[in-house]
């Protein structure tokens, strides 16, 4: 029988990975995941990497290489990571390749399926920034240079000009810190505006993907806070995210539907799938897999970190729910906000203090960085 995260694929949900580092590209550890429990996608974000780069000696030799040539710390980063994220795509390069052989054999409809994706986020403290986000999105695509990468760009309003730009010119892209409805609708509709561009000038769209990363568990976290602070109402708790993202799911049945998104699938286009993101449990009275377990149906992917994988490869139960009681997620935000909890409020935050501590977590990689830099200049040549 096969186990539980190989089941995943069977129903149509991918399984990727929501960590990276370079003793899992080089030891041959992701090779194993990929093998043994389906993982055939990894994501990244600052905050990643600041505990990648922190843990271990691996990055030193490279660290004191690129010191010696440059003193900008974000610089360092980039050459740092992109090491990483590169050559992670060429360990994942045959899953991207087997999903290009299918797509040729089958028709665009295959091509909702490719994964063999790695992402790296653009700076953090550009989220604000729609010309500085492409510019650094573009910068990231052309140093990195890989058919399966995924540059991450988070869904801020000024972020999602970026998403429509980046996808016109053929670049493909991974949304982050999606949490509300609006903003996912913004994001799906400025991919197709991206791709009907890219045709009209001339493109082929069956070489761009994307998909939208809708955070998760983090709603129930905010929702649930603000619940306790109003008293009452426990039968609530922990229904917010799960709502949230069958709603989204739905909508991206309607968005790529219907005769506009046709003319672009049948030129080769794919749909921007669903990603759920922050799937880790943050409530301990709650399943450790709720957020898998919950939001398991085809065209999707769910990005696990290490502690969830593992425990939904152990325990976990498959079966497609994602439109189970997807007709009463509607009343689910009604009820919230009947208790004085109000959506767009919690997911307006959600999305600042996403951004806020991305920005924090860059802010003290690069100050690890900056530190370390110095010291590897400070030490004298090895004579010999």
């Amino acid at each position: 029988m096969k186990k539980p995260l190989q089941q995943l694929a069977d129903v149509g949900q991918s399984v990727w990975i929501d960590y990276l580092s370079r003793d899992l590209v080089h030891s041959g550890e992701l090779e194993r995941l990929m093998h043994d429990d389906a993982v055939v996608g990894v994501t990244s974000n600052p905050t990643i990497f600041q505990e990648a780069m922190s843990a271990g000696n691996g990055y030193d030799d490279q660290l004191s290489e690129e010191a010696g040539e440059t003193d900008d710390p974000n610089e360092i980063f980039l050459r740092l990571a992109a090491r990483d994220v590169g050559d992670a795509c060429g360990v994942l390069r045959p899953v991207f390749d087997r999903g290009a052989a299918a797509q040729d054999v089958h028709g665009a409809r295959a091509s909702r399926n490719r994964d063999g994706f790695v992402s790296i986020e653009v700076d953090p403290t550009i989220a604000y920034d729609s010309a500085a986000t492409t510019a650094a999105a573009v910068r990231l695509h052309a140093l990195i240079d890989r058919p399966n990468l995924f540059v991450k760009i988070p869904a801020t309003k000024e972020g999602v000009p970026a998403i429509e730009e980046m996808i016109a010119n053929g670049k493909s892209i991974n949304v982050t810190l999606i949490f509300s409805l609006q903003r996912y609708t913004e994001v799906a509709e400025a991919y197709v505006r991206g791709l009907e561009r890219l045709v009209g000038a001339g493109g082929d769209p069956s070489q761009v993907f994307s998909v939208a990363s809708f955070f998760v568990s983090r709603v129930d976290t905010e929702a649930d806070r603000r619940l306790g602070e109003l008293g009452g109402h426990d039968e609530l708790k922990g229904t917010l995210a799960v709502a949230n993202a069958k709603l989204a799911y739905r909508r991206y049945g309607r968005i790529f539907s219907g005769e506009r998104w046709k003319a672009l699938e049948a030129k080769g286009a794919s749909t921007q799938r669903c990603l759920w993101a922050s799937t880790s449990t943050k409530n301990p009275t709650y399943s450790d897999v709720k957020y898998v377990e919950e939001l398991i149906g085809p065209d999707t992917v769910n990005t696990m970190p290490e502690k969830t994988l593992r425990a939904f490869q152990q325990h976990g139960r498959v079966r497609n729910t994602l439109e189970e009681g997807a007709d009463d997620a509607p009343r689910v935000l009604e009820r919230f906000a009947k208790a004085g909890v109000d959506y767009a409020d919690v997911t307006d935050t959600l999305e600042r203090e996403g951004v806020r501590a991305f920005k924090k977590s860059f802010a003290s990689l690069l100050d690890g960085i900056r530190a370390a830099a110095a010291e590897a200049r400070s030490k004298p040549e090895a004579v010999g």
